[in-house]
């Protein structure tokens, strides 16, 4: 069951971990950089330092990064086109022409002509009116604005893989202690039944049936043992620990329950909070002043350019210059070039809107679902903690009739699996509750800062 827990909380973690990150990027939002050197002491980890260390060593969150810096630059890149252009030339040269080569000859002329020329100078190209690139880098800025936003996004991702993962470790751990308690059980009615056989109280199928009931027992805690070092493991490479780094986990999320008022009100907050969809309108805004940037590839374009520099036969002898224009640029003709980059950004355009409308239906489907989840998974917990109580009452009186004699082992057995069995649903039914209010949070947009909220100390 717990299993199934965590595949689908990966599974919802790589669904919230954006578009824009591509599918053979999603599963480094499960690992990060090792920072910090091996040490032999345990180490204490909450899940605060968990998500601390998370947030700023993990692998999937520095390449969002890094995609954010790349639509800076594309920015950057686009503005320069509505900026001045300096250059600075100097240039020396020396020519030596035959003029009988070119078929000029005049008689006392020297059949050849040596010409020296030095030019240092600095020009200028700036344009003035250019509809076009302004409404193209205004799309850059939104793209800037998008790629930021899914940097947010991937953060509450981040946040969300690494408490999903901490609070599975804590379930292995509370798992391990219920097996072990459940063994400590088996060995006291093993005791029982051995001692009660050789005063000839009891047959010897009963200290079989107890025999049997232990080795069950001692292969419950070693898979609990297995189950819970594997999820250490996974809880470290999150964070960017080394394996063999032991950890003393100090946050212990009990039953709380979230109220009701905000649980109703989760929907309307959600699309004001969601990363993802902040980021998903600034895609729409980028399509639309690309497509307006299209369009304005038939506006004229008005520009100066413009020199200044010395200019002689050496430099000695250089004398300034320079020259000024103006410029006006009106696109007549261009072969379709023009209407087919409207029709791919007004199809961009369309994509992008038919998306926002899709993640705006699934957010609400996700928020409806967490809060379905949520309580459904409150209530579990309830039933789960009576069913522990009355498993304990069973066992109990089980025991005490199997010591008065009343009762055999298999009367006791059956207690002891009916609790073994209660104690399992309820360590499943608290996790299922943390991560259900966990992914109510994030389908909120608000995991990084609201997880301390939802799950107790």
């Amino acid at each position: 069951m717990s299993l199934i827990v965590t595949t689908l909380v990966v599974l919802l973690c790589l669904q919230f971990a954006g578009a824009h990150v591509r599918a053979q990027q999603q599963d480094l939002f499960l690992g990060a950089t090792r920072r910090g050197a091996l040490s032999t002491a345990p180490m204490p980890l909450s899940l605060d330092d968990a998500i601390g260390r998370g947030l700023n060593y993990n692998i999937g969150l520095l390449v969002s990064g890094s995609i954010t810096d790349q639509a800076r630059a594309a920015r950057l890149e686009q503005l320069s086109e509505m900026l001045p252009q300096i250059n600075g030339t100097v240039r020396e040269s020396r020519q030596k022409t035959n003029l009988q080569a070119l078929g000029i000859g005049f008689s006392g002329v020297p059949p050849t002509v040596e010409v020296s020329n030095f030019d240092v100078r600095a020009s200028v190209t700036a344009p003035l009116i250019d509809l076009h690139a302004l409404a193209a880098t205004r799309a850059a800025a939104q793209r800037v604005s998008a790629a930021e936003w899914d940097y947010r996004n991937a953060r509450e991702t981040v946040a969300l893989a690494i408490a999903s993962a901490y609070l599975q470790t804590v379930s292995a751990e509370a798992a391990l202690g219920s097996a072990q308690a459940d063994l400590q059980t088996a060995q006291s009615l093993y005791q029982l039944a051995g001692d009660r056989e050789r005063n000839g109280l009891a047959p010897n199928i009963d200290t079989l049936r107890a025999r049997v009931e232990l080795q069950v027992r001692q292969q419950a805690v070693t898979q609990a043992q297995n189950t819970l070092d594997k999820q250490r493991i996974a809880l470290l490479r999150i964070v960017g620990l080394p394996f063999e780094q032991p950890v003393v986990i100090t946050t212990r999320a009990a039953y709380r329950a979230i109220p009701e008022p905000v649980i109703a009100d989760s929907v309307t907050r959600a699309t004001a909070m969601r990363q993802d969809y902040k980021a998903a309108e600034a895609q729409v805004r980028a399509a639309e002043d690309a497509r307006r940037a299209a369009e304005l590839e038939h506006a004229p374009i008005v520009a100066v350019n413009g020199d200044y520099g010395a200019l002689g036969t050496a430099p000695s002898n250089a004398l300034s210059t320079w020259s000024a224009a103006g410029v006006l640029r009106i696109p007549i003709f261009n072969g379709g070039r023009i209407q087919a980059h409207v029709a791919q950004a007004g199809a961009a355009l369309d994509q992008q809107r038919a998306e926002l409308e899709d993640l705006r239906i699934s957010i609400e489907q996700q928020v409806t679902n967490a809060v379905l989840d949520v309580r459904a998974a409150a209530q579990q917990v309830d039933v789960a903690a009576a069913t522990i109580d009355y498993a304990r009452q069973a066992l109990m009186q089980a025991q005490d009739r199997f010591s008065a004699g009343v009762a055999n082992t298999i009367e006791v057995v059956q207690a002891q699996e009916s609790l073994a069995n209660a104690n399992s649903e309820y360590i499943t039914a608290l996790h299922a509750h943390n991560i259900a209010k966990l992914l109510l949070m994030r389908a909120m947009g608000s995991t990084e800062q609201s997880w301390k909220d939802v799950l107790a100390p």
